[in-house]
C-alpha cells in the first residue's frame, strides 16, 4: 500500500471514529466554512463527492481550503473542546496530510492557525496536551509526588511546541500558552516530586522560564523578564548541567543587549556563559557563547578579540556533535551571521553583507522568522555603509512586516536603530515611504 492509500484509509478511519457519513462530513464542512466566514462551499452533494475522492482507491489531496476546514473539524472533540496534542484526531489528520505528500511547511501553518484559535478561546495549554495527560497533570498539581514520566514529557513537549511557534504567532499569544506551563513546573518543583523525575522536570522548568523571560521582554515587561531569568538561572544551578546555565545566560545577555544602549551588562552575562560552556557537555552551546562574545567585542571596537572568539567558535562548530545534548542550538549558518556582525563593526561592510546573505539561506524555518528579520536589519546597515541607502530602505520594509506580525520588541528596536542611520537621506522619498510604513504599522 502506497503512502496516499495509507492516508486515504486513515482519513476514512477518522470519519468513522466520529460516526460521520460522507454526507455528514460534507454538512460539517459547509457549516464550518460559514462559521469561519470563509467563502461558501457548494452543495452537500458536491462536497460529499470531494470527501469520497479523498478516501478513494486513487485518492486526491484536499486543497488548502478543505485542509483548513478538516483541521478545524478534527481539532474539536465531540464535546466541542479543542484538542491539538499527541494522540488527538487533529494530530492524526496532520499525519494524513503527510501521507498525501503535503509539505511540512503547510502542516506547520495549519497547526499555527489552530493554536491561534486555541489562544483566542483561552485554552492554549490544555489544547496542546493529550486528554490523559491533562488528568495526570491535574493530579500531580494536587500532589506533586504523583508526578510521572508522561506528565514531565508532556510539559517538556509543550514548552518545545511554544518555542517552535516563535515567528508564527504574536509573542503575546505565546505568553498565554506558556504561562500555565511555567507555573505548573514551579508548583511541581515546590513539592516532593519523585526523585527519578526531578532532574527532567527541572530541565523543563529551565527551558520554560528562559523562554518566558524572552517573551516577557518582547512584550515590554522587563521586571517579569528579569525575575524569570533569575528563576531559570537558579534552577540551572540546582540541576548542575553547565551547558544549560550557559544557555540561560546567553538568552539573558541578548535581552540585556537590546534593553540598554550599553554593553556592560550583556558582556558580563556572556562571559559567564563562556565560563559555563567551557565546562559543559555541549560544544554547540560553547560555539554559540564564543560567537556572542565575538559580537560584543566587535560592537565595542575590539577587532582582535572578536576574531579570536570567532576562531574558537569555528573550532567548536567543526567538532563532532554526534552526542551533543543541544543538537539544534547552533549551526555554521548561524555563525556566519555573527561573522557578518563582526565585519559590520570592525571589518568590511561588503564582506559583512555577503556573510548575512549566506546566513539567511539556512534560516528558512518559521521558528527563525524573527532572527531573519534581525539579520535583515544588519544587512540594511551594511548597505548603508556601502552607500546604497535605497537598497537598505527596501530591506527594512521587510522587517517592518515581521515586527508587526510578531509584536516583537527586538525587531522594532533594530529597525529604529537602522532608521537612525538613514538620517542623511531623511528628505528623500524612499526614507519618507519607510517612515510612513513604520508609522502605519508600529506607530513610530
Amino acid at each position: 500500500m502506497d503512502d496516499r492509500a495509507v492516508g486515504a484509509a486513515a482519513l476514512k478511519a477518522l470519519r468513522h471514529r466520529r460516526g460521520l457519513s460522507l454526507a455528514g462530513v460534507a454538512r460539517a464542512l459547509i457549516a464550518l466554512a460559514e462559521e469561519l466566514r470563509l467563502p461558501p462551499l457548494p452543495s452537500v452533494a458536491s462536497v460529499q463527492r470531494s470527501v469520497a475522492r479523498w478516501e478513494s482507491k486513487t485518492p486526491t489531496l484536499p486543497d488548502e481550503r478543505y485542509q483548513l476546514l478538516l483541521a478545524h473539524l478534527y481539532a474539536r472533540t465531540p464535546t466541542g473542546d479543542l484538542a491539538l496534542g499527541e494522540g488527538s484526531d487533529f494530530a492524526e489528520f496532520l499525519d494524513v496530510l503527510g501521507y498525501f505528500g503535503e509539505s511540512d511547511r503547510r502542516t506547520a501553518e495549519i497547526r499555527s492557525q489552530l493554536i491561534r484559535v486555541a489562544t483566542d478561546s483561552g485554552g492554549g495549554m490544555l489544547a496542546l496536551l493529550a486528554s490523559g495527560v491533562r488528568d495526570a497533570l491535574a493530579c500531580a498539581l494536587t500532589n506533586p509526588f504523583r508526578t510521572d514520566g508522561a506528565t514531565v514529557d508532556a510539559l517538556d513537549a509543550l514548552v518545545a511546541d511554544v518555542n517552535a511557534q516563535v515567528g508564527s504567532l504574536p509573542f503575546v499569544r505565546l505568553q498565554l500558552m506558556l504561562a500555565p506551563a511555567v507555573e505548573s513546573c514551579r508548583r511541581l518543583l515546590s513539592g516532593p516530586v519523585p526523585e527519578e523525575w526531578a532532574s527532567a522536570l527541572r530541565a523543563t522548568a529551565i527551558a520554560a522560564s528562559t523562554l518566558a523571560g524572552r517573551l516577557a521582554f518582547e512584550t515590554r515587561d522587563d521586571e517579569s523578564s528579569r525575575a524569570l531569568y533569575a528563576e531559570a538561572t537558579q534552577q540551572a544551578e540546582r540541576l548542575g548541567e553547565a551547558w544549560r546555565s550557559a544557555g540561560v545566560h546567553m538568552s539573558h545577555a541578548l535581552v540585556s543587549l537590546y534593553a540598554t544602549e550599553g554593553l556592560d551588562q550583556a558582556r558580563g552575562l556572556v562571559n559567564k556563559a563562556v565560563r559555563e560552556a567551557r565546562s559543559g557537555d555541549s560544544t554547540l552551546i560553547r560555539a554559540r557563547a564564543h560567537a556572542l562574545q565575538a559580537e560584543l567585542a566587535a560592537r565595542a571596537g575590539y577587532e582582535r578579540q572578536a576574531q579570536s572568539a570567532l576562531g574558537l567558535a569555528w573550532y567548536d562548530i567543526e567538532a563532532d556533535h554526534t552526542h551533543d545534548p543541544a543538537p539544534s542550538s547552533f549551526s555554521a549558518g548561524h555563525l556566519r551571521g555573527f561573522e557578518g556582525v563582526c565585519e559590520l563593526y570592525v571589518g568590511d561592510a561588503s564582506v559583512a553583507h555577503d556573510r548575512f546573505a549566506r546566513a539567511m539561506q539556512v534560516m528558512a524555518a518559521p521558528r527563525e522568522r524573527v532572527q531573519r528579520a534581525i539579520v535583515t536589519t544588519d544587512q540594511a546597515l551594511a548597505r548603508i555603509r556601502l552607500d546604497d541607502p535605497v537598497a537598505a530602505a527596501t530591506l527594512l520594509h521587510e522587517c517592518v512586516t515581521v515586527a508587526s506580525a510578531t509584536g516583537g520588541r527586538v525587531p522594532a528596536i533594530r529597525l529604529r536603530r537602522a532608521r537612525r542611520e538613514l538620517r542623511p537621506w531623511r528628505r528623500e522619498s524612499f526614507v519618507a515611504e519607510l517612515d510612513d510604513h513604520l508609522m502605519d504599522v508600529l506607530g513610530s
